[in-house]
């Protein structure tokens, strides 16, 4: 099955859409850009210029994602969500006679959220940075620094306490944990892991 795009979306030339994936009402998709299998895009969400999207990730309404963000497989994006790509964002050129130009240049910073993470409601994502597998950002935090792989970050600046399941699960808060055994195991689905100095790995990948 192909696409099922919304009449009211804006797509432009050279957008990849993949199969079943589907394009809810006004969202405008900038050319370059590609998104995978089984995608759901949510209403008024902008997508620019080259953004590579994996399969089956869900992004709901008002997200703005700009140049330079990738989001691999079985992501989560919450509504209201702010990805930025700038660090010293500038109107015009310094002497005020140009305006600086929107596509990508040399400042343009990449950010990369890997596969399963999620990102709550209303967060701000900064650049050069990364969030990793399986992350869970809580709503309303502002992204400063990379994350790593199960990590549960909040605030602002976001900061990381604790360490989530692939379920979803709260696997331990940092600041409560009783035991101070490396070994995690997940209350719901009984999936382990290992926290090391702050890093957290899956028992099936060590």
């Amino acid at each position: 099955m192909t696409a099922r795009i919304h009449p009211t979306a804006i797509i432009e030339e050279n957008v990849q859409l993949g199969r079943d994936t589907h394009i809810w009402d006004h969202v405008h998709i900038r050319h370059g850009a590609s998104i995978g299998d089984e995608c759901l895009i949510g209403e008024k969400t902008y997508i620019a210029y080259d953004v590579h999207i994996g399969h089956r990730v869900k992004i709901n309404a008002f997200v703005y994602i700009c140049a330079a963000v990738t989001i691999e497989d079985g992501v989560m994006i919450s509504a209201g969500t702010m990805f930025t790509n700038d660090r010293v964002p500038r109107a015009t050129t310094p002497d005020l006679t140009r305006l600086r130009p929107s596509t990508p240049d040399e400042h343009t910073r990449p950010t990369l959220v890997r596969e399963g993470a999620t990102i709550g409601a209303n967060c701000t994502i900064g650049c050069d940075l990364t969030i990793g597998r399986w992350a869970m950002i809580g709503m309303g935090s502002v992204v400063t620094k990379s994350i790593g792989d199960f990590i549960l970050a909040l605030g602002n600046p976001a900061r990381a306490v604790g360490c989530v399941c692939r379920c979803g699960q709260i696997l331990a808060r940092f600041s409560d944990r009783s035991s101070k055994s490396p070994s995690l195991r997940c209350s719901e689905c009984h999936r382990e892991y290992v926290l090391d100095q702050g890093s957290v790995v899956e028992r099936s990948a060590l």
